[in-house]
């Protein structure tokens, strides 16, 4: 058997958004990815359907993987003609034992590639605001774990040159040994007035900080209740965070959302809730699988109707297949939504709203399965008209194990329902959750788009708290803007 490959990539310090393209595709290629506990789960969304996914962290009541273990199944995989990714958070080649990995892979002679990342001092110092460099503060900057494996974990290294000969100083995870170092610190010449400023979470929306100088800095850490995974930066480029960073200020930060998807692709509302800071999970994920229909002769009709982008895109593809020039057709096309009358502008070709649909003129429409089984709400919309299926929405299963880890960290304060059919999606999917619609309100406000989105979700079980004022992403995000309304995330 052909042996497999094994990317060792870097998942950036949290926001999904850091990763590189590079380790992204290899995501997307993977039939299997071993991820560690501080990696974004929602980069588990980038993956394949179908995609082997395998967790080497530590949550409350599960079993953590030791690194030994970690390298046999990478060995395992590779030899069983795998494609694997070994996820980890910020870069791998910073304390990210990637040369034990990769020691054992060419042990084996199995082929792989190093993948960088964001890491994470840089990326969670920027996200607050500070530059771990800068002309009048600091002009050196040196990396250092916080704990390593002496007797009591306590870090061993040349504290007089590091006290002394670099500006900026970020220590990993190194919260639980933060009186032992600023102590070493101190007594190898470094000034007790010396700015430091903590982060923790950098770059996801429960970032936190905290500032204070290597004199007070302990005492403030046990007042505040910190704790790891935080990065500590030591240096006068502290003194640069002067109030909230450009991160902490956008609108939506802090807000973590489950914004319910009822089909595939990426809702532009979803897509406008992260810009604006927030953390957006669109569950359950889908993939579309297309259903060409048999030939037809479309010259016998007035108009065409789409009832979705993806049906466009079936049209489109089938008149290719069968050689039909599209001037040979006459109707007019109608979009059901202006997402379909967008997709019809792609291919050159104007689309119309169905308002605008002629009751009398012979039409087709063309639509999901789904759309198939509900022949009164095909009548309601479109009237008297023959059908064609287009495609069929599947659920990825993997999505429920992605909802899992986010709930394991509680980051859901928010969910956002489109439409009465995301209701019914979301409340069947949630199930292999061990979650309800009772369970899901105690954690989260529930957000509706009109009147009868509300009542199926009250219908469902669901405390909702919100019916939006009318059904759009302006009123959505106005919404999510009134912290008086909103929990805190």
């Amino acid at each position: 058997m052909k042996r497999g490959y094994v990317y060792l990539v870097g998942a950036g310090p949290g926001d999904i958004r850091l990763i590189t393209v590079k380790g992204q595709q290899c995501l997307e290629s993977a039939d299997v990815v071993l991820y560690d506990r501080l990696v974004n789960p929602l980069l588990l969304e980038k993956t394949k359907p179908g995609a082997e996914l395998v967790y080497c962290g530590k949550l409350p009541d599960r079993h953590l993987l030791r690194q030994e273990a970690i390298n046999d199944l990478l060995v395992q995989y590779a030899l069983e003609g795998k494609t694997v990714v070994r996820l980890k958070g910020g870069d791998p080649s910073v304390y990210g034992r990637v040369g034990e990995e990769a020691e054992e892979l060419e042990k084996h002679g199995i082929d792989y590639e190093i993948v960088p990342g964001i890491t994470a001092s840089i990326g969670a110092s920027t996200y607050a605001g500070v530059p771990v460099t800068h002309r009048d503060h600091g002009a050196s900057f040196a990396v250092v774990t916080g704990h390593d494996k002496s007797p009591d974990g306590q870090p061993l290294m040349d504290w007089k040159s590091l006290a002394k000969a670099i500006d900026t100083i970020a220590f990993y995870m190194g919260v639980k040994n933060l009186p032992y170092i600023c102590k070493q610190l101190i007594d190898n010449g470094r000034d007790k007035d010396t700015p430091v400023l903590l982060i923790q979470w950098g770059t996801l929306g429960k970032q936190k900080t905290l500032k204070g100088t290597l004199g007070t800095i302990a005492q403030l850490v046990a007042e505040h209740k910190f704790s790891n995974p935080a990065v500590t930066i030591v240096g006068n480029v502290a003194n640069l965070r002067k109030s909230e960073s450009w991160f902490e200020r956008q609108p939506l930060f802090s807000k973590h959302i489950l914004f319910g998807r009822t089909s595939g692709g990426e809702s532009s509302i979803a897509t406008e809730l992260t810009r604006l800071g927030a953390n957006v999970f669109e569950y359950p994920r889908f993939v579309t699988k297309e259903r060409f229909f048999s030939k037809v002769d479309f010259t016998k009709y007035d108009e065409i109707i789409f009832h979705s982008p993806e049906s466009v895109d079936v049209f489109f593809r089938k008149l290719n297949n069968d050689q039909v020039d599209i001037r040979t057709i006459n109707a007019s096309f109608f979009g059901a939504s202006l997402k379909s009358i967008n997709a019809l502008k792609a291919y050159a070709c104007l689309g119309k709203g169905i308002e605008q649909s002629n009751k009398a003129s012979r039409k087709v429409v063309i639509g999901s399965i789904s759309l198939e089984e509900q022949p009164e709400k095909r009548n309601e919309l479109y009237g008297d008209h023959d059908f064609l299926v287009s495609h069929e929405s599947e659920i990825v299963e993997q999505s429920n194990y992605t909802c899992q880890r986010i709930l394991d960290e509680d980051r859901i304060d928010t969910i956002v329902f489109p439409s009465a059919q995301a209701v019914k999606v979301v409340t069947e999917q949630i199930k292999a959750c061990n979650e309800t619609p009772e369970s899901l309100s105690r954690r989260a406000d529930i957000i509706c788009f009109g009147e009868a989105t509300f009542e199926a979700a009250i219908k469902s079980g669901y405390k909702a708290d919100i019916k939006l004022e009318e059904p759009s992403k302006e009123c959505l995000i106005k919404q999510l803007t009134n912290s008086n309304l909103i929990k805190s995330g």
